[in-house]
């Protein structure tokens, strides 16, 4: 199944099993979805229900807060989260802290969804990756998924969460296709939140990375392990809560631990990584945690200057290696 399948069957299983729950966003509707992940909802649900709305971001996504304070279960698509900048207000300000607030009064059951990070030759107006932003923010949950059973599971756990969920997705992965298990194509299957998977068991270094990143960690594992290191690859799925127990469980097997990001290296998911790695396994660790992330610049528009600000399977293989003191 291609996770865009994947995300567009999660929607229509629960816009089907919950008439709560709505979808909301920029040519979400008669378009079908900018990606085409809300393709056919508009046939199936009509129009109540599949909103196509105008290009004001912190317009639809106030309007997104105030419907589920009023008891409906909003779904908004940004067509990308550079463009959640101008929604982050409404995010934080009234989706993140209303619970809070109101001494648990008044839920915020939202999902915000789309893509997130580097595209393709899209430059820097819509290739940053903000999970760190976002992570950051108390009153929300972040899911990344990686492959389609993630992104059907996770999207299915989000929005039957009562609390507001930021559902970072990569617009690279839409068209990619994965095997699913029966029990993930069950309409009642939903993945937890806040439970990191191991991709792949090693006993050298451990490798963590989210979203579209957990493929190049799988692929320079392969490589690894040519030259006999057996990496253990982990897909966090969610930034937060994030799977503490996870992290530290496998650097102590391993005692080794790289960060793996296409964000920008400052106060990111890495740096987060590396304070609790330092925290709750330091006396295990028998090299420096190391990051692999972005590089500190707005993304580039050239291909090859693209293709250096962005992490590659060889960066990961060869500080693995340096970790490995090899």
């Amino acid at each position: 199944m291609t996770v865009r399948d994947a995300l567009n069957s999660a929607l229509a299983e629960e816009m089907e099993r919950d008439e709560k729950v709505f979808i909301m966003g920029e040519e979400v509707g008669d378009y079908q979805g900018a990606y085409k992940i809300t393709k056919g909802l508009l046939q199936r649900f009509g129009a109540d229900r599949v909103r196509d709305t105008p290009i004001t971001e912190a317009g639809f996504t106030g309007l997104a807060c105030g419907a589920a304070m009023m008891g409906l279960k909003p779904v908004v698509e940004f067509m990308t989260f550079n463009f959640s900048m101008q929604a982050i207000d409404h995010i934080v300000n009234t989706a993140a802290k209303t619970l809070y607030m109101s001494a648990g009064t008044i839920s915020q059951p939202i999902v915000f969804r789309g893509p997130n990070g580097a595209a393709a030759g899209v430059g820097a107006q819509h290739s940053q990756c903000f999970a760190a932003w976002y992570m950051s923010i108390p009153g929300l949950k972040v899911l990344a998924p990686y492959d389609a059973e993630d992104a059907r599971g996770l999207l299915k756990a989000a929005i039957r969460d009562p609390d507001p969920v930021v559902f970072l997705e990569n617009e690279l992965m839409y068209g990619e296709s994965f095997p699913v298990s029966k029990e993930a194509l069950a309409t009642d299957y939903v993945a937890p939140i806040g439970k990191a998977l191991v991709m792949r068991p090693g006993t050298d270094v451990t490798l963590v990375s989210f979203s579209k990143m957990v493929g190049f960690c799988k692929k320079a594992a392969d490589e690894l392990a040519k030259e006999g290191i057996e990496a253990e690859v982990i897909n966090l799925r969610s930034l937060r809560p994030l799977d503490r127990d996870a992290i530290a469980a496998s650097v102590r097997k391993t005692n080794r631990i790289v960060v793996v990001e296409e964000g920008w290296p400052q106060a990111g998911v890495g740096a987060e990584i590396a304070t609790m790695v330092m925290e709750d396994a330091f006396d295990h660790l028998d090299a420096p945690v190391e990051r692999i992330t972005g590089v500190d610049v707005p993304m580039p528009y050239a291909a090859n200057l693209e293709k250096a600000a962005l992490p590659q399977v060889e960066d990961i293989v060869r500080v693995a290696k340096r970790v490995c003191y090899k």
